[in-house]
């Protein structure tokens, strides 16, 4: 009995070995860029968070006041509020208990707050003038959804004309006639909303307009970036 030749599965192997060993070309004429463009706006949103402290030796009798001292703060906002203008929800509530320095629990403590947030500035600074069972904890300033909309449009557009101008000014510089986009992300940063608490004020239930929380909104920068890379083309 005759065998069989190798010389079928030699150069099979061989081919199979060189195109495994093959490297892929590397790109060429592929330019990775980057822009961006910003805008200057007046902010429009106030956030003022209030709040207030109790303790006791009862946890109940601390539950009790912090719910007081809430619920005629709660009273007081609704009296002003309206949706987009001047809304009020409540924050954190928490009572936790106090320790003696040889152990033990010797009382319990425990803080509420009120969140109260909108366009109507003035009427926001006036309402904690008003509010005489919490105190002002945080102060923010920000920009409202409707108006980054509004202006993100603008500044997403001079983003990317930025970008087409230095992709086509690169190609140009390379020697290419054109470019042909490769892959883009457009993407923004939004202002931190919030800013140093004041200083905490006292206040006792006859409390009055002339106590008003001073606004000064101050400005803030939308920015758009634009990255990805371009194909130079000839």
């Amino acid at each position: 009995m005759r065998s069989r030749p190798f010389v079928p599965f030699l150069v099979a192997a061989a081919a199979l070995s060189g195109t495994a060993g093959a490297e892929t070309p590397a790109l060429q004429g592929v330019v990775s860029l980057s822009s961006s463009a910003s805008v200057e706006v007046t902010k429009d949103l106030l956030n003022v968070v209030m709040t207030t402290t109790r303790a006791r030796a009862d946890a109940a009798a601390v539950q009790s006041q912090l719910k007081q001292a809430l619920d005629a703060a709660l009273a007081e906002a609704r009296k002003v509020a309206k949706p987009g203008q001047l809304e009020v929800q409540t924050g954190n509530f928490s009572l936790y208990p106090r320790y003696a320095a040889k152990g033990g629990i010797n009382g319990w403590q425990g803080s509420a707050e009120l969140v109260i947030e909108g366009k109507d500035m003035p009427a926001i600074g006036q309402l904690t003038g008003r509010i005489g069972t919490m105190t002002i904890g945080r102060v923010g300033y920000g920009v409202s959804r409707e108006l980054r909309e509004k202006v993100e449009g603008e500044v997403t557009a001079q983003a990317i004309a930025r970008y087409r101008a230095k992709a086509a000014d690169y190609a140009k510089q390379f020697g290419y006639a054109g470019y042909a986009i490769r892959e883009v992300s457009v993407g923004g940063s939004e202002p931190q909303m919030y800013s140093p608490a004041p200083m905490l004020r006292a206040k006792t239930m006859s409390a009055s307009a002339d106590e008003a929380l001073p606004v000064e909104a101050g400005k803030a920068t939308i920015v758009v970036n634009v990255n990805g890379s371009v194909q130079l083309t000839r």
